[in-house]
């Protein structure tokens, strides 16, 4: 994702917040060594989508030594391994403050790794291929060193949440009641979250206000028609042409009926049907996705999909059955707490080390659910090593979260924390 410097007025802006003091960093610098340990522990132990137990036991034992200083928590959340936790303020006065949520996922991916580090995964076929055992560690980071300052202004609520590898386990801690105060201390009124990204230098960070990503809907289309000898073509109604010409035809969804400013991305990616050279089959079906970025859109798309392929299959003679899979919404990050993001961030890191993301990214998050309940911002924290022209990029099997960014992850989440 490209990136360009923060404007000056959100640099203008960074009077209104306080930088982190040297002792913060220090506690940042103190932990660090035991949260790489940590890192590297949860990437030799992966677990796939709310199948996250050890995950969430290590989590758990972790925020029990912190229970010294009056954090709480709560597990078996969103199918039994999303956790809660909460930090209560120290100041009096910070009864009525808005009380803020930190977001981590934990779940890895079904890739066989190809890292070669001595930590590299121990379960075969399984591995963290897109930095969720950085952004826990992060989470976790931010809990240590909060529970340990004595000047605390507000509550806060770490969220490590299970299956945001398609699993929706934002929506399921959601439901669980993770944000309204029916599970532990008081309402969540407004949430962070981060991704490390792979092509952003170590270092920085970056966001935007409005879409950040994308709504991710997959559909899986069943095309039948009648089966005849190849050799008599006139005596079938061919269902793998019908599928030829629906997915050339799709893609007036993103050249003909959506806006050239309304990014839309149709990606038809599988073909299954027939079994020989000489029949035509009875049955064929493709598979794909659609990508956007407004409510509107996205509704739109669908409905155009639906005309577009029931129409063709009409005029083939042929019958569509079309499975629409509804994904994750829009990531929407509210404009005003953007702004006090830019405002956090040019006051914490310096102004050099926060950018804008001049445009969205059609990948997908589960975060929109949180971003829908109450306003959120989501960003990304740079990983490229110096001098990496090259890097593995998220759920590449060469894939490695950067240590190097732990420090910038914790005290970026500190200051939102404290702010």
């Amino acid at each position: 994702m490209p990136t360009s410097q923060a404007p000056s007025a959100a640099a203008a802006a960074v009077s209104e917040v306080k930088p982190m003091s040297n002792d913060v960093r220090q506690s940042i610098a103190r932990e660090l060594p035991e949260l790489i340990a940590f890192r590297h522990d949860l990437h030799a132990h992966p677990e796939l989508s709310y199948h996250e137990t050890r995950t969430s036991t290590v989590v758990q034992a972790e925020l029990a030594k912190l229970e010294r200083f009056g954090l709480k928590y709560v597990g078996g959340l969103a199918k039994g391994t999303g956790v809660l936790a909460y930090l209560p303020p120290t100041d009096p006065a910070a009864a009525g403050k808005p009380t803020v949520g930190l977001r981590a996922d934990m779940d890895a991916l079904p890739i066989v790794e190809n890292t070669g580090k001595p930590y590299s995964s121990t379960t075969p076929g399984v591995m963290h291929a897109c930095g969720h055992d950085g952004h826990t560690t992060i989470l976790l980071g931010a809990a240590r060193v909060l529970s340990h300052m004595t000047h605390r202004p507000r509550g806060v609520h770490f969220v490590f949440q299970p299956a945001e590898e398609g699993g929706a386990g934002g929506r399921a801690m959601c439901q669980d009641g993770a944000l309204d105060g029916k599970v532990l201390g008081p309402k969540i009124e407004k949430m962070y979250g981060l991704h490390g990204w792979p092509t952003l230098p170590v270092g920085l960070v970056g966001s935007r206000p409005g879409p950040l990503l994308a709504a991710t809907d997959d559909v899986v289309v069943t095309i039948k028609g009648e089966q005849s000898h190849a050799a008599y073509p006139h005596y079938s109604k061919d269902p793998v042409l019908c599928v030829a010409q629906c997915i050339v035809s799709l893609q007036q969804l993103v050249s003909r009926n959506a806006s050239p400013f309304d990014a839309v991305v149709c990606s038809m990616t599988v073909i299954k049907g027939g079994t020989a050279n000489n029949i035509i089959p009875r049955a064929a079906e493709f598979h794909g996705t659609i990508r956007t970025l407004t409510t509107e859109t996205r509704a739109a798309a669908k409905k155009r999909f639906f005309e577009i392929v029931q129409g063709v299959a009409a005029a083939h003679g042929c019958e569509a059955h079309i499975d629409w899979q509804e994904g994750y919404p829009v990531t929407f990050n509210d404009p005003a707490l953007t702004e006090r993001w830019f405002d956090t961030a040019n006051a914490t890191l310096g102004a050099e080390r926060v950018q804008v993301v001049p445009e969205p990214t059609m990948g997908g998050e589960d975060f929109s659910y949180y971003a829908q309940r109450v306003p959120s911002v989501f960003y990304i924290l740079g990983l490229r090593r110096p001098g990496d022209t090259n890097p593995a990029t998220l759920h590449q099997p060469e894939f490695d979260f950067n240590d190097d960014a732990i420090a910038t992850g914790v005290e970026l989440m500190v200051a939102l924390a404290a702010h």
